[in-house]
């Protein structure tokens, strides 16, 4: 296990390769592990970094106040990396938007893997199936608790149904099942999100993670870097939109269209992300 501190909080990560920098930013349902194919394929050409969250993997627990995009640069920073390209995936897409905002002159390029935006949130309609969903695996006291970060014990049953719940949603996508992915991407995803409810539900410090201002998604076209777009046709509708707008109102960014794909591409056609990134990274020169 390799970490880094970062103002006193250690963040688990791998790094490998040489060339310009590349750094990856998982998705919140999952962690570090999600970038296996692409981190491996991309260190023959590239020096390749990607970390857990804080809060995830083999990172320290959130907590007191703290904004993710800062932590990007902080781990940029105690790495001696200048520069790099952002390859984001979901809301880890959110977090590579911010810092391009925050610290342009850090960014060379950007990937938004189905990217997330920070003031993102779900339909009503879907937002009220997933809590009656919920409800009938978990009941509402015990959900409460894992919720709030205070359960001293987590149901491991109750961790791997809502990463189910979870992963049907996005991964999967409507429309579709689980048998539409490949059986190692899918036990991969279910073992990092499982992982990942199980850290997120124990008991915790409390924290409260703040956001940059004003949100990126009304500042779009502030953004001049070189962007790949990589939208998932598969994937729930008001995500498919995010991606949308992000090719429509980012300047000159470039779009990427998987068909029968779900939320986390990478996980679910690493081979086609890892061959479309190379490509990008190619073209930047």
């Amino acid at each position: 296990m390799a970490v880094i501190a970062v103002d006193g909080v250690r963040f688990g990560y791998d790094e490998a390769g040489d060339g310009p920098a590349v750094v990856f930013i998982h998705a919140a349902l999952v962690d570090r592990r999600m970038w296996e194919h692409q981190f491996h394929a991309l260190s023959a050409t590239h020096r390749v970094v990607r970390f857990d969250w804080r809060g995830y993997g083999e990172s320290d627990d959130a907590a007191g106040q703290f904004a993710r995009y800062e932590d990007v640069l902080g781990v940029m920073d105690a790495l001696g990396i200048a520069q790099a390209t952002l390859v984001g995936c979901s809301m880890g897409g959110a977090q590579a938007l911010e810092v391009a905002l925050a610290a342009p002159e850090r960014v060379r390029a950007l990937v938004l893997i189905c990217s997330g935006l920070s003031d993102y949130e779900w339909p009503p309609e879907v937002a009220a199936a997933a809590a009656e969903a919920i409800t009938r695996i978990i009941p509402v006291e015990r959900f409460a608790a894992y919720r709030d970060g205070r359960a001293d014990h987590v149901d491991p049953a109750h961790a791997r149904a809502i990463a189910e719940l979870n992963l049907r949603l996005t991964m999967v996508g409507p429309g579709r099942s689980p048998s539409a992915l490949a059986p190692e991407a899918w036990e991969h995803a279910m073992d990092m999100t499982t992982a990942m409810l199980e850290r997120q539900w124990r008991r915790r410090p409390p924290s409260r993670e703040v956001f940059l201002e004003p949100p990126a998604s009304t500042r779009l076209a502030q953004i001049k870097t070189p962007t790949l777009v990589v939208k998932a046709l598969a994937d729930e509708p008001s995500l498919v939109a995010v991606s949308e707008q992000l090719a429509t109102q980012i300047v000159g960014a470039r779009l990427l269209e998987l068909h029968d794909t779900g939320h986390l591409p990478p996980v679910e056609r690493p081979h086609e992300i890892s061959a479309a990134l190379a490509d990008f990274l190619r073209d930047l020169g």
